[in-house]
């Protein structure tokens, strides 16, 4: 019974560690997008502004 307990709580650590990798993921992952999608509206102003010339 002893080792039943053991290996739930070490399978509650072990999800609880992968839950927070995936966590702390979605959250770069949104850092990311946001920056792709700064460059991307700033690399078409600027290509749009040197079209003009």
């Amino acid at each position: 019974m002893g080792c039943l307990i053991i290996v739930f709580l070490l399978l509650a650590v072990a999800f609880a560690g992968v839950g927070f990798a995936v966590h702390v993921l979605w959250f770069v992952a949104a850092v990311f997008f946001v920056c792709w999608l700064a460059g991307f509206a700033f690399s078409r102003g600027w290509r749009r502004g040197g079209r003009r010339r």
